[in-house]
């Protein structure tokens, strides 16, 4: 029996059990282990004062590493771009739904001044040149906590990953969904991430659930990121779409207020340079 790595969030180990219900339909048995991660034991200051690289990924890999685990489930876009030594991305099941939403009321429904509370500094600032009347706050903590803190009257609007409303069965809370044009996805977004060791029982059974269209597209999402020296934290976007042969890509990067986009097509069978080189015109 293999054993599954996972944080321990509602999302976190839906995922994980998501993944181990495929692989149960493909004949693999799999147990799931529970593992703390920094970025779950810190909750009362910003992610991206943390100063570290991989706060929701190091512990797991830790323990990938060390052979505790065989596979590893992530949401993607927590990954580094550049994985630990030994370690790969083994696979990427089908992709959810990769825009962000928001939840409360939308945004042209929102008062000048209104509340909205977001972790990441690439919505705050997509967020900032849609509406610059708007008080952007941080809010940390899973997506019921997120919620909760928006029903207390906290913030008058959140914004969230549909992905992750949408797999906990609560796509009723998404008022809006923004499009990839206003507010483009993180790298990754609502795409699962199978990490394992560069060989062995772990990487053979990623491999069953592997879609290879959705690989390609985050394959291009992280070039951008590779070429840009991102992490999780940094402001960047990137959203790739699959058209046969074609990949057509959206990117953006944050700095001193101001939006750099670009957008552009490329092949399929060069989706990281294609991610690269929009990097490159982005930096």
């Amino acid at each position: 029996m293999l054993t599954i790595g996972s944080r321990g969030s509602k999302l976190a180990l839906w995922q994980a059990e998501h993944v181990q219900s495929m692989l149960l339909a493909k004949g693999v048995e799999t147990k799931i282990e529970i593992i703390k991660t920094l970025g779950d034991r810190v909750q009362d200051v910003p992610i991206s004062t943390l100063g570290t690289k991989g706060v929701f990924t190091k512990e797991i890999e830790d323990a990938l590493l060390s052979g505790a685990i065989d596979l590893a489930v992530h949401s993607l876009k927590d990954m580094m771009t550049t994985l630990p030594e030994g370690l790969v991305l083994a696979s990427t099941p089908e992709r959810e739904d990769p825009h962000d939403a928001l939840a409360g009321r939308e945004l042209n429904q929102l008062a000048s001044g209104a509340v909205v509370g977001t972790s990441s500094t690439r919505r705050a600032a997509q967020l900032r040149v849609l509406r610059p009347d708007l008080e952007i706050r941080e809010i940390r903590g899973n997506v019921d906590t997120r919620l909760r803190k928006l029903d207390e009257g906290q913030f008058d609007a959140v914004v969230l990953a549909a992905a992750g409303l949408r797999r906990l069965g609560l796509g009723d809370r998404i008022v809006q969904l923004f499009n990839a044009a206003e507010m483009t996805p993180a790298p990754g977004q609502g795409a699962l991430a199978i990490e394992t060791r560069e060989s062995g029982p772990g990487y053979d059974a990623a491999r069953l659930l592997n879609d290879e269209e959705v690989y390609t597209a985050i394959t291009a999402e992280r070039g951008v990121l590779e070429a840009l020296g991102g992490g999780c934290q940094v402001p960047i976007g990137a959203y790739a779409e699959v058209f046969a042969s074609t990949i057509h890509m959206r990117a953006m990067i944050a700095r001193d207020g101001q939006i750099f986009r670009q957008s552009g097509d490329g092949h399929v069978a060069h989706a990281r340079e294609f991610g690269l080189a929009m990097g490159v015109r982005l930096r």
